[in-house]
């Protein structure tokens, strides 16, 4: 029982002479965006895609857009949007919790973007050494990188 007070008593002056220590955090998702993502940003919420107004939610990798008045959350893209290419369209880096409530701002805000084609750097043409796990671990293909339309899941 006396080693138990001591050990206690020796643990307590251990524990209040020590300095506290601030502990900083940094949220880093750099290999959870997706090759087509631009590039400069440590952390990502969502992309906004002014050409087909929509939105990317990168931590669960889901299109979230505008199905007759209700907005969707997919794993790809309609068929309606079957040609597009996120490589090279334009997009908007939103960090704020579900952005799609401020659609009409958005739409607004962002429309100058439209047909901003291949003029926005992404990450699977980034030579940057930051970049080079990709969202899957594995080195960047230079192939095409299209989402083609079909059904996803919520």
């Amino acid at each position: 029982m006396k080693r138990i007070i001591i050990a206690i008593v020796a643990g307590f002056i251990t524990f209040s002479g020590a300095p506290v220590k601030a502990q900083v955090s940094v949220n880093i998702n750099l290999g959870a965006q997706p090759e087509w993502g631009p590039t400069g940003y440590n952390h990502v919420d969502y992309y906004y895609l002014p050409d087909i107004e929509t939105y990317y939610y990168v931590p669960k990798r889901q299109f979230i857009y505008l199905e007759n008045g209700r907005w969707l959350f997919m794993s790809a893209l309609p068929s309606r949007y079957r040609g597009y290419d996120l490589n090279s369209g334009y997009k908007v880096v939103i960090n704020s919790p579900r952005p799609y409530q401020y659609f009409t701002s958005h739409k607004v805000k962002y429309a100058k973007y439209k047909g901003y084609n291949g003029k926005q750097s992404i990450i699977r043409n980034s030579n940057s050494s930051r970049y080079s796990k990709g969202n899957s671990g594995k080195s960047h293909s230079k192939g095409n990188n299209r989402h083609l339309g079909g059904k996803g899941k919520h």
